[in-house]
Order: structure tokens, then C-alpha cells, then sequence
């Protein structure tokens, strides 16, 4: 590969307007005296090749007669035909038949020409042979020309920008990779060049796909037949279709793969590709979300449906990662109105922005609001009337929490109030809460506003008359989401490391958008009100496993290429997250992953009076004084390498 201070970039950068790498062109003109320059080339090389034959030219006109009238049709039927008006570079099966055309209607033309004069004179003025000879040449070396300039642009484009076309090989071979090897084979523009196919399976040998060869060989980390394969030809990545793999085999393929120091790149079914997108955006990298072992979520489509169906729905936090995948999951089940709220301006304007283009029959509404502001959000239950509320606003960085308690219990525990109350003052039907993990034996402040937030709802519940259901969902880590593991360890890698990891032992459940608020939707049909849902979060993962993981997806070497610092754990943070406290019990429902807490529930009375001491605290911004309240109303909250440990000492003394 080219440097970018070699000949070639240099004299790409030094003559713009020559060069073919910018967005000049050969002028028109230009295009056609080169066509006219090849047909004089093609009728020497036409007579050159007959001279030396028993054939005879006829003698009633001059070679450089019979040339000129020749060559004056086909640069007529060059300027009939345009020939000369495509870009070069950029040449299509248009461009082509045109010249085809020309050469083959100067023959023609020629032809009957000769035959016309004959029969008036007695006399020929071309050989017929001659004049097929020079269509032939003609035409060929046209299309050459074409052909060389639009290859040679990819080529040199592709070397001074770095982007050489990567050899691949597609994994399997039915429906599927086939129409994926079609896509590859037909896009000149792809960054791809397709070299064949591999299967595990026994075929014959000479069997090929597409005009591709088709490999036998097994994929696996000690596999020689892989590796041998993958030095013979060269190979920069493997292609696979994901939907048509389990998880453990793309996990087998993946380690083979980077033991071997090739890539590998994830495609969606055919049928699932994204028609606004080309191509090219389809194919991506693994990512290390698409390796977690995690088994599908089967959902009771049809008893969502009559859930939503035709309701109007507020979605709190409906422009962050999970308000925002719970808009577009609600979508799909043609609600009546979505409104869709949040105090973050930048993310809701965009959130519009998506909404418009991707969901334009949806019946939608944004709205710029701060659930602490009760008076504003009182307007919008009256205004809207709402039949249901997903609640996932909140404030959720430990580190950032544990310095500012005030803002938690504005937001995660007022905020969260104030939405409840009016939910019971105007008789919505459901109110669906989406909480965590670490509220579980809170550990943070975080976590502790959270679990204080649960047991008002809880509370709440048992407190009221009205029709009013309060669920509350909880779960893990969430892969992808604004500020998570994943995406910060991605940002660490372009950057050239280090990756930071708190503790070596430090393990986290996780669980993907789109699976978190499906199991939320399927909840939030099961709930009679009061109850905690649980999810199964699968198996714990280690993070300094998947921060090593994620670097050697990257093309890198952990420890070499990009090191990992262990920075030591942060304010409130704990090496193990729970789902359940040490008093709860938990029950099974009819949905596999969704689970029933049974937590104690604490009295409705005392819980307003314990908030409102906490509220008024959070007015003067006394943080120990806040938190040593939070731990008061739950007496489970034992803070972490925090310098709030100094009140569980005194509580203990």
C-alpha cells in the first residue's frame, strides 16, 4: 500500500486538474479525439494485417481515401450517438452499447456503401473482409480504453486513499450467501472482492458458485486446512450471515478467525437489509454484542397488541437509548398517539428527525419537558389524557450521582412522583417503570434513589382506588447504551488505548436494547399492579474478558497494540450486580425470562414522610445529609469506596 507522501499521492495532490482522483474529468472533446485517434490506429492495423494476405485491396480509390471516408462515418455516428458524452471513469452498459453501435453502423453503412457502388460502376471500394476487421478493432480497443480508465480510477483512488479492495470469502453456501455473493460480484464500488465460498460440509472439488471456487474445509482454532487456505489466497476476512448461525458457532468461527489475524463481518439476512442503505453499509465488523450467548426472546405478540392497540402512550426518557428503542418497539403496534418526552434537546430533535423518516405514519409527538417540573407535566396529562406511561427517565451514572445526591432524588425519586401521582389523578391505566439492577442492595446513590423510586410506586399501589397498575422492570447493564462498558471501550480503542478497567474480578450482566424492552413491553402485560419483574440476564461476564475481546475484534493485540490499565473501582461501584435482595423471593411467570419479585412493602404514609425529609435536604444541597436519609429508608444501602462508608460506620456504632 502506498504512503501518503509517495509519487503517487503527490502527484495526485499536485495536479488536481489532470488527475483522475478528483472531480474533473476528460473533457468531451477530449474523449472524442481519442475515439477518432483509435479509429485511425484500428484501420492501419486493419491494413497491416491484410497487406500480408493473398487478399487484394481495390484500387478505385487511395488507402488514405478509403481511410478518411471510413473513419468520417464513424465519427458521424459518434456525434449521432453521443459516444463522447459519458464520464469515462464511470462508464455503464449505456456507454457501451453506444459504441458498439457506432462501429457497428460504420460497417454497415460501409457495407451497403460498397454494394451501392458496385452495382453502379462495377467496382468496390472496400474489401468486406477489411471493413469487419476494422469494426472489430475499433470497437475493441474503444472498449479497452473504457475499461482501462474506470479500473485504473478504482485502482489509483483506491491507493491513495488507503482502501484497497479486501479479498473475502463467504461462510456457507445456500440462499442466503449466495445472494450475498450476487450483491458482492455485481457492485464494482464495494470495498470487497469476493474469492469464494467456504463450507465445513464434503462437495466435489471442482463445485463452483457464481464462477467462485467453493472450499472444504473446517473452520476451527486449530484448523491447518483454515489456516492454509487463508495464507494460499490471501485472504483479508470471512463474510457471515448472522441469522444463520448459532452463537456458539459464530463465537468457534470468530476465534479462528482471529487467530488466524483476519477479519470478520456480520450480514443481515438479504430480506432484512435496510433498501434506503447501499450496500456496503450492510456489511460490518462482528461486534462483541453479537457474540453473547444469548438465547432469541420468544414474545406473546398478539397479547401486546391488545395492550396497545389504539392508546395513547407518554414515554419519559424518550430520546435515550431505552425511551427511544421502546418508541420504536411501541410503533410497531399501531398505537393511537406516542408522545414522546424528554429534557434533552439535542437528543429529542433528533429523535424528531428519526421518527419523520423512518416512522412517518406513526401519529407522534415531541415534547421538550422536565418530569421535576410537576406544573408542566400536569398540562400534558390534561392535554393528552393519556392511557398509558413507560417511565425511563432518569439519571444513571454512578460516579456522577455519587457526587451530586440532590439530583438523584430530584430526579429518580421526585421525577418519578410526580409522574406516579398524576398517573392516579387522571386514572391512567398503566404505569410501567423501568429500573435496575442496581437498586438491588444498592451500593451508590444511584442505585439507593432507584430503589427508593420502587418502593413509592409499591407503595402507591397499595394506597389508591383507582385503576391505576404500577410495574416496575428491572434489569442490567444494556449493551450500547449512552455511556455503557461497550461504546466507552470502543472510543478507547480508535483512540489508541489505553482501555480502563476498574477492577480485574469486576463482572456485569448485560442484556441488548432490543431485548430489555421487549421483555419491558411483554411486563407490562402480565402486571396486576405493585409487582417487581425480574429478567433473566443469562450468564455474568467478565469485563476484563470482553475489553480483551474487543481489542483483538479491533485487529490489535491486548497488552501490545492497545494496553488495559486497571484504574481501580469507582465511587459506589461494586464487582457484582444482583437481581434480588437477600429478603426477596422470586416466582416464575408463564414468559421464561421474565421472573416476579416479592419485595416487603413499606407503608404509604411513612414512605411520603421519609421522601419529604429527603426533598427538603436536597434543597440546601447537604449531601451527607441526604444520603445518611436515603440509608435511614433503606437500611440495605451500604455505600462502596464511597465517602459516604463513613456513615454505615457511624450507623453500626
Amino acid at each position: 500500500m502506498f504512503e501518503e507522501n509517495s509519487f503517487l499521492a503527490k502527484f495526485a495532490m499536485r495536479n488536481k486538474k489532470l488527475t483522475f482522483l478528483n472531480q474533473r474529468y476528460l473533457p468531451r472533446w477530449a474523449v472524442f479525439m481519442l475515439d477518432i485517434i483509435i479509429c485511425i490506429f484500428s484501420f492501419m492495423m486493419m491494413f497491416l494485417i491484410l497487406d500480408g494476405t493473398p487478399l487484394k485491396f481495390h484500387k478505385v480509390w487511395p488507402t488514405p481515401g478509403r481511410a478518411l471516408f471510413l473513419i468520417s462515418i464513424n465519427v458521424f455516428f459518434f456525434y449521432v450517438l453521443r459516444t463522447y458524452a459519458g464520464i469515462v471513469r464511470h462508464s455503464t452498459f449505456t456507454d457501451v452499447f453506444k459504441v458498439a453501435s457506432s462501429s457497428f453502423l460504420t460497417a454497415l453503412t460501409a457495407v451497403i456503401f460498397n454494394y451501392v457502388f458496385f452495382i453502379f460502376t462495377g467496382q468496390k471500394i472496400f474489401l468486406t473482409t477489411g471493413i469487419l476487421l476494422y469494426m472489430f478493432f475499433s470497437f475493441t480497443l474503444m472498449l479497452f480504453f473504457r475499461i482501462t480508465v474506470k479500473e485504473a480510477y478504482q485502482y489509483l483512488k483506491a491507493v491513495t486513499t488507503g482502501k484497497l479492495k479486501k479479498r473475502v470469502v463467504i461462510l456457507g453456501m445456500d440462499d442466503q450467501t449466495i445472494s450475498l455473493g450476487k450483491a458482492l460480484t455485481t457492485e464494482s464500488n464495494l470495498p470487497y472482492k469476493l474469492v469464494g465460498f467456504i463450507t465445513e460440509s464434503q462437495i466435489n472439488k471442482n463445485l463452483k458458485i457464481l464462477n467462485k471456487p467453493v472450499f472444504s474445509v473446517p473452520i476451527n482454532t486449530g484448523s491447518n486446512e483454515f489456516t492454509e487456505l487463508l495464507a494460499k489466497y490471501n485472504l483479508d476476512g470471512v463474510l457471515i450471515v448472522s441469522e444463520s448461525l448459532t452463537i456458539k458457532e459464530k463465537n468457534q468461527i470468530v476465534e479462528a478467525c482471529l487467530a488466524n489475524k483476519v477479519e470478520i463481518f456480520n450480514v443481515p439476512l438479504v430480506e432484512h437489509w435496510n433498501r434506503k442503505e447501499d450496500i456496503q453499509t450492510q456489511i460490518k465488523p462482528i461486534q462483541i454484542e453479537d457474540l453473547l450467548e444469548r438465547t432469541p426472546i420468544e414474545m406473546d405478540v398478539e397479547l401486546i397488541k391488545n395492550d396497545l392497540f389504539g392508546k395513547t402512550i407518554l414515554v419519559t426518557g424518550g430520546a435515550g437509548s431505552i425511551g427511544s428503542e421502546i418508541v420504536k418497539q411501541l410503533a410497531a403496534f399501531s398505537p393511537k398517539k406516542i408522545v414522546i418526552l424528554d429534557n434533552a434537546e439535542s437528543a429529542l430533535h433528533d429523535m424528531e428527525l428519526f421518527m419523520k423518516q423512518n416512522y412517518s405514519e406513526i401519529n407522534f409527538t415531541i415534547i421538550l419537558a422536565d418530569i421535576r417540573n410537576q406544573e408542566r407535566i400536569e398540562m400534558l396529562f390534561a392535554k393528552y389524557r393519556f392511557d398509558m406511561v413507560y417511565h425511563a427517565a432518569a439519571y444513571k451514572h454512578v460516579p456522577l450521582i455519587e457526587k451530586n445526591p440532590h439530583e438523584a432524588v430530584y430526579v429518580n425519586i421526585m421525577g418519578t412522583i410526580n409522574l406516579a401521582d398524576l398517573s392516579v389523578k387522571y386514572n391512567i391505566e398503566k404505569f410501567v417503570m423501568i429500573s435496575t439492577d442496581k437498586a438491588v442492595n444498592p451500593t451508590n446513590v444511584m442505585g439507593a434513589s432507584k430503589r427508593a423510586a420502587e418502593m413509592y410506586v409499591q407503595s402507591l399501589q397499595n394506597h389508591i382506588t383507582s385503576r391505576t397498575r404500577f410495574i416496575t422492570t428491572r434489569f442490567g447493564n444494556v449493551l450500547g447504551s449512552n455511556g455503557s462498558v461497550i461504546p466507552y471501550f470502543r472510543k478507547q480503542i480508535a483512540e489508541g488505548g489505553p482501555v480502563t478497567v476498574t477492577h480485574k474480578e469486576i463482572i456485569r450482566y448485560f442484556m441488548t436494547i432490543s431485548e430489555a424492552c421487549q421483555l419491558v413491553l411483554q411486563a407490562g402485560t402480565m402486571g396486576n399492579g405493585g409487582e417487581i419483574f425480574i429478567f433473566d440476564m443469562g450468564k455474568p461476564i467478565k469485563i476484563l474478558d470482553m475489553a480483551e475481546r474487543m481489542i483483538r475484534l479491533s485487529g490489535l493485540k491486548p497488552y501490545e497494540d492497545i494496553d488495559i490499565e486497571i484504574t481501580g473501582l469507582r465511587p459506589g461501584e461494586k464487582l457484582y450486580e444482583e437481581l434480588l435482595n437477600d429478603t426477596s423471593t422470586s416466582l416464575p411467570t408463564y414468559h421464561p425470562k421474565i421472573m416476579v419479585s416479592k419485595v416487603p412493602t413499606v407503608e404509604y404514609t411513612l414512605i411520603t414522610a421519609r421522601i419529604k425529609e429527603i426533598v427538603s435536604l436536597s434543597e440546601f444541597g447537604k449531601r451527607k445529609e441526604i444520603v445518611k436519609k436515603l440509608k435511614d429508608l433503606i437500611p440495605e444501602f451500604l455505600s462502596n469506596n464511597s465517602e459516604y462508608e463513613v456513615l454505615d460506620v457511624q450507623k453500626q456504632e
